[in-house]
């Protein structure tokens, strides 16, 4: 149907023409198809004004990514500063108050609102989640955590220790609040970070996630168990009530697998802080048995014989120490009686650095004993100038000297804690707990020393032991390093090589049977035997053993769940032997434990780049 067109009202005048709804006509088309145009210039100007919202939200985002990466660059660097500053503790707070200063500013650049809200961008909100948990994180460890490098630096700096000596308990179990308090934070920490996933992230910001999980990883495994060791000290130290102790002095110059022998005991009294020596023996006085001391099961019969139960010396032949100090306490129980609440043993090494600090302690042969000469006087000295049966007790005379020193606050405390602290690093100062409570904390941790236990279950070992009852492990210079790692593959693995070099003094041939040994050894007088025991991991096949590159075969046995493989290793003066095993890597990393010698430590470490 056609429509009428315009009326004319005057020349050149169109007039203007009404419409009512629903009527039709060039008008109604005019108008309807402006509707649409007027909707589409609206939601140009919104789009165009949620575009200007985002370039300026973006640009707020950015600006705030760039502070907070600002502050923890800051951080990062000022963390790396903050440390127990044995010395000068006000540095510690110093640095730590400036790293607090750069977390808190972190935090507030990504706690923003319009950065929260940006998170739900895909992919760049990943990014921004990550640099945000990261900055929560440094902060709450900042906050929370770091307190206790100032508090444990303030008591290490005079307050641990009273004018008399003793040891102030009070004081101690405050900082074992605030180490608590650091662990739980830290491990929140670790497991926070641990909830990102670097592989989604772009480039630095990957790499920086990742080293902040293996920090907190790092930081959680060793807090944790030092905040739960912290705890146990007052009681330790005898704050509820006397506690007695033996210290065990193990002698190098006889291996065994935690380091030699048992070469002497001192029994030691806590209370209330103050430490005093209450009797010593040597192991000469408590001889040898008829029978094991403590029934002993079929593995431990299989790998060490009877020995380890009926001689005090050969306690010390099983790698697993809370075995070891159970042996010697019921020992020293049968013998000599009264309560052991618990054992602690050191080397000579670990004794000489302490002697460094609280200063001489008298000699065997009167005169002072240094801690420079103290090594070669206990492990070779002694031996030679004095009988079998009189070298033990001047042992055990040395240690109580060392031991009444420290009691009677000998020596600048900061020193003497880094000696034990370096002692504990190197396995030379192990500790077990006649009560179980406290026993279940220290079987977890470095000092408490529980191969046999489930924390070390992961770890293999490589253990020596004097076969040729000699004095002669001041010679033998001994380490530990890795190579050929295959860090990929499905069974990734790196060989432990373990050196053995055995350096005696010329005339060594003239030495008395009793530092020669070498009983049932054929060979020249000084000829050193050692047995060295390779330990696999719990559940794993026993290792292939091989010597100076060649396979050779040993005693095989089971002990909790290891497979054991023992070989003797026989040296002339002047020998070097190489003793490899391969070890597999867990997470591209394993820890060995080892025999702690006069040249080396108790453990060895390898991780792939």
């Amino acid at each position: 149907m056609k429509h009428p067109g315009p009326s004319e009202t005057g020349a050149g005048t169109v007039a203007p023409v009404l419409t009512e709804p629903g009527a039709s006509g060039p008008a109604a088309r005019s108008t309807a198809a402006a509707a649409p145009r007027r909707r589409r210039r609206t939601v140009l100007r919104v789009v165009l004004a949620v575009l200007v919202l985002l370039l300026l939200a973006a640009g707020w985002v950015t600006l705030r990514a760039a502070q907070a990466g600002l502050a923890l660059r800051d951080a990062a660097a000022g963390l790396e500063v903050v440390d127990i500053d044995l010395e000068d503790p006000g540095t510690a707070a110093d640095d730590l108050a400036a790293l607090r200063t750069h977390t808190s500013r972190a935090r507030a650049a990504a706690a923003d609102p319009v950065w929260r809200a940006a998170e739900v961008v895909p992919v760049a909100g990943e990014q921004l989640t990550a640099v945000r948990v990261v900055a929560t994180v440094a902060d709450d460890v900042a906050r929370d955590a770091l307190p206790a490098v100032r508090d444990v630096s303030a008591l290490l700096d005079g307050g641990l220790r009273r004018a008399d000596g003793r040891v102030d308990v009070d004081a101690v179990e405050r900082a074992a609040r605030t180490l608590a308090t650091a662990a739980a934070t830290t491990s929140t920490a670790h497991d926070r970070l641990a909830a990102l996933d670097p592989d989604r992230l772009v480039g630095r910001l990957a790499d920086a996630v990742r080293d902040a999980q293996g920090v907190a990883s790092r930081a959680d495994a060793s807090l944790g168990p030092a905040a739960r060791g912290a705890a146990l000290l007052p009681e330790l130290l005898g704050a509820d009530g006397p506690r007695t102790y033996l210290v065990l002095a193990l002698n190098s110059a006889e291996l065994r697998a935690p380091g030699g022998i048992v070469g002497a005991i001192t029994a030691v009294r806590a209370e209330d802080g103050a430490l005093t020596v209450v009797g010593q023996r040597s192991t000469v006085e408590l001889g040898v048995l008829d029978s094991p001391v403590l029934p002993l099961t079929a593995e431990e019969l299989a790998t060490h014989t009877d020995r380890l139960g009926r001689r005090l010396q050969n306690a010390s032949l099983t790698p697993h120490f809370p075995r070891t100090a159970e042996l010697v306490a019921a020992r020293w129980q049968r013998d000599v009686g009264g309560p052991v609440d618990g054992v602690v043993a050191t080397d000579p090494l670990a004794i000489a650095r302490v002697v460094d600090v609280v200063g001489p302690v008298p000699g065997p042969d009167g005169g002072a004993l240094t801690g420079g000469a103290l090594v070669h006087t206990l492990l070779r000295d002694v031996p030679l100038t004095h009988p079998d049966e009189e070298s033990d007790a001047l042992f055990a005379a040395v240690a109580a000297s060392v031991v009444s020193a420290v009691g009677q606050g000998e020596g600048a405390t900061p020193e003497l804690v880094r000696a034990l602290v370096r002692a504990v690093d190197e396995r030379r100062l192990r500790v077990w707990s006649a009560h179980a409570d406290e026993q279940e904390v220290l079987a977890g941790s470095v000092v408490g020393a529980a191969f046999l236990g489930p924390g070390a279950a992961g770890d293999p070992g490589l253990f020596l032991d004097d076969a040729s009852q000699s004095k002669l492990g001041l010679d033998l210079r001994t380490a530990v390093d890795f190579r050929d790692a295959r860090c990929d593959g499905p069974a990734p693995r790196v060989t432990a090589v373990l050196t053995l070099d055995y350096r005696p003094p010329a005339d060594v041939a003239t030495f008395p049977v009793s530092v020669l040994g070498a009983r049932g050894l054929s060979g020249p007088p000084g000829t050193l035997a050692t047995v060295v025991s390779a330990w696999a991991r719990v559940g794993d096949p026993a290792a292939t053993v091989r010597r100076d590159g060649a396979v050779v075969g040993g005693t095989s046995t089971t002990v909790a769940g290891r497979q054991v493989q023992q070989v003797t290793s026989v040296l002339l003066p002047g020998g070097r032997q190489e003793v490899a095993v391969d070890l597999p890597l867990r997470d591209g990393a394993v820890t060995l434990w080892t025999t702690p010698t006069v040249t080396s430590p108790g453990v060895a470490s390898f991780r792939c780049p």
